[in-house]
């Protein structure tokens, strides 16, 4: 039963393999017009002045460059966008701050509670792991914000 299984199998492969690769060869063809047309389909070339482009061909557009910075634009205006920048961070930054002093403060009511159902002491490590999380995800913001601020600067 395997054997005829592996069999079938290598039999698709046999059959199968030449198409997989007829179409992986492109060929560039000029219309009446004379611009390019691109086929993968070898029939189509024919009593056409047709020329094999390239057997693989990428078809991701190219990436436009990235402009510098234009001279039209004033630079009070990107000195505006960096201060309306920085009062934004600074904002958020108060509030991570204010949102950590909160989770601190959890965590200090909720680690002075004991259940009774908590004798084992992982219990309690599992109870207070949310807050333990929450603390130090806004510890982590705090610093990102912080980090932004200076290279702002």
């Amino acid at each position: 039963m395997a054997t005829g299984k592996r069999l079938i199998g290598w039999v698709f492969i046999a059959v199968a393999a030449p198409f997989g690769h007829a179409q992986s060869e492109v060929y560039k063809c000029p219309d009446t017009s004379g611009r390019p047309t691109y086929t993968n389909v070898k029939r189509a070339t024919l009593g056409k002045n047709c020329t094999l482009v390239s057997k693989e061909v990428s078809v991701v557009p190219a990436q436009a460059p990235a402009r510098a910075m234009q001279s039209s634009a004033a630079p009070g205006a990107a000195t505006a966008r960096n201060e309306n920048r920085r009062k934004i961070l600074e904002s958020e930054l108060q509030n991570e701050q204010q949102l950590l002093s909160d989770a601190r403060q959890k965590l200090a009511e909720q680690e002075g509670i004991r259940n009774g159902d908590e004798r084992n002491y992982s219990r309690a490590l599992e109870r207070l792991k949310p807050y333990h999380e929450a603390v130090n995800q806004h510890s982590q913001n705090i610093e990102q914000l912080r980090g932004e601020l200076v290279r702002l600067r």
